[in-house]
């Protein structure tokens, strides 16, 4: 299964959308896998993916599902300079890291890693994310739909992303459980700090 799994996964171009109605293209190939999916839920493969799909798993090539989406020309994210707060709330967002900032300084779009994905825009609080035609090609002309090569370099920024995701998730449960520790302790702390003090009090002697 896990082999077939990748086979499928291989071919999805792992934009991490989740327009196809899963959390990412793993997911869905999984789904395909176990055949509680059709093929023709990936917008941005379009009918290309859909075929590459149906050669694969011998199943018949579906138009795209209107449902998920339309077939377009690629789009990538870009931050309007003069709106943007630095929230950072649309960083976690996006699933390959392709977007840079700081807290309170202006974020940009690395465009050469946006997959168009469109995840960063509905965290932005004050709508200054918008999709722009991917002009990022050779002598400004539109990239063409993802291949294998470009799929298979954001595979790799989505796993790290994630390696990144479940660390911050692990420390900031590490910091949770030590303060939960400190004030569990504290009581026992002062109890035994009270103890002390009457037993000190006890012993005082009697001054005539």
């Amino acid at each position: 299964m896990n082999s077939t799994v990748d086979q499928i996964d291989a071919l999805l171009p792992q934009t991490q959308c989740t327009r196809c109605g899963y959390q990412g293209c793993r997911p869905y190939a999984q789904a395909i896998a176990l055949g509680a999916a059709p093929i023709n839920q990936c917008p941005p493969g379009g009918a290309a993916t859909i075929e590459a799909l149906a050669q694969l798993t011998g199943l018949p090539a579906l138009p795209l599902n209107p449902t998920n989406g339309v077939e377009a020309p690629r789009k990538v994210a870009y931050v309007l300079e003069e709106h943007c707060i630095g929230c950072t709330k649309c960083l976690p967002a996006c699933p390959v890291d392709a977007i840079v900032g700081a807290a309170k300084r202006m974020h940009s779009v690395i465009v050469s890693e946006c997959t168009g994905c469109e995840l960063c825009i509905a965290p932005c609080p004050v709508d200054c994310i918008v999709m722009v035609a991917d002009t990022g090609g050779v002598q400004g002309h539109a990239r063409g739909p993802i291949e294998s090569a470009e799929a298979a370099h954001l595979r790799m920024r989505y796993e790290a992303h994630q390696q990144r995701a479940a660390s911050r998730e692990r420390e900031a449960a590490a910091r949770v459980a030590a303060q939960h520790d400190q004030l569990a302790a504290a009581p026992a702390a002062n109890s035994l700090a009270d103890a002390i003090a009457r037993a000190k009090a006890r012993k005082r002697p009697t001054v005539p």
